[in-house]
């Protein structure tokens, strides 16, 4: 009985161990098979550098190794942090042509349109030093530039005027710098940093400064979001045309007295507060006090243009008229 239960024993052991080594070699193949697969096609790439490239219309020294490498990290991050950069892509697609227009219209080069993804993603975010706005304006340099800023009316959060006052500024800084390269370093550092480390250093070149590492990566940063924002499949971002943000048509309402309560206002124009904030966020309160009669231009959105469809529709209608 002793030897029937040994025997017994062993017959288990061995079942064991086989078993053991089939989920084994099973889970071997297994992985093998994954490191094949994840080997065969998942591929990272470098990103080609340019033969030439410019920004607002100054040549960008690639030559030099330095300013090179400092493009190359940018364009490797923006392209690789692909949920930020769509987005980049898809906001630009609304905001960009109202920003350019505005560009155009004070003298200041296309090119530092990318200059508000690199401040604020194109939102109207707020910084830790209290930088407001796509722009990124501080409260005394809006004040400087003629924008309105008080508890119930900050224009850094208008779109066309903190423009306005972001082209004036980079007029100012192109003036003082003689460039524009150095004038988008001064938006960054401010123009009395920026000159600080010219007077210093006896050099008035951008990509020759030794600068902190924020306003070092600035310039490179823009250039990156530019390359990629000009030619997007080239960098592997493919957008349908359903999948930007558009245009949303709206009309102006001006008024010229106080607003005692600003969800009443939006109801008599079928919208509500939330979508009265969203196209007028240099409202920041519920009211208006307006005790000198200052006019103001209220942007409504057109009857039914919260419905997606129709946006959709109205811009392709759009896009057609101008194709025409």
């Amino acid at each position: 009985m002793r030897y029937l239960y040994t025997f017994v024993t062993l017959i288990i052991l061995v079942f064991l161990i086989l078993l053991f080594s089939f989920f084994r070699q099973g889970r071997e193949s297994a992985d093998n098979d994954y490191r094949e697969a994840f080997e065969n096609k998942y591929s990272i790439f470098a990103i080609p550098i340019p033969e030439k490239l410019t920004f607002a219309g100054e040549e960008v020294p690639l030559n030099y190794f330095d300013v090179r490498e400092a493009l190359d990290q940018e364009l490797l991050i923006n392209t690789y942090w692909q949920s930020q950069t769509v987005l980049f892509i898809k906001r630009a697609n609304r905001y960009f042509p109202r920003i350019e227009k505005v560009l155009q219209e004070n003298g200041v080069p296309g090119d530092f349109k990318y200059l508000v993804l690199a401040e604020s993603d194109l939102k109207n975010s707020v910084s830790p030093a209290g930088a407001v706005g796509i722009w990124q304006l501080l409260k005394g340099t809006a004040g400087d530039y003629g924008l309105e800023v008080n508890d119930e009316v900050d224009e850094r959060y208008h779109l066309e005027k903190s423009t306005r006052a972001a082209a004036e500024f980079l007029k100012d800084a192109y003036d003082l710098f003689g460039s524009w390269t150095m004038a988008a370093a001064a938006y960054n550092m401010g123009r009395t940093g920026l000159l600080r480390q010219v007077n210093r250093q006896n050099e008035r070149n951008y990509y020759n400064l030794l600068l902190n590492t924020e306003t070092a990566r600035y310039i490179y940063r823009v250039l990156a979001i530019k390359l990629i924002l000009e030619s997007p499949e080239k960098y592997g971002f493919y957008l349908r045309e359903k999948d930007y943000y558009h245009e949303i048509p709206t009309f102006t309402v001006k008024i010229d007295s106080s607003v005692s309560d600003f969800a009443a206002f939006a109801n008599e124009y079928q919208i509500n507060y939330k979508i009265l904030k969203y196209f007028n966020p240099w409202l920041r309160d519920s009211f208006l006090t307006n005790s000198k009669g200052k006019e103001y231009a209220i942007e409504i959105p057109e009857q039914g243009y919260r419905n997606y469809s129709l946006i959709h529709d109205y811009n392709l209608a759009d896009s057609s008229q101008i194709a025409e």
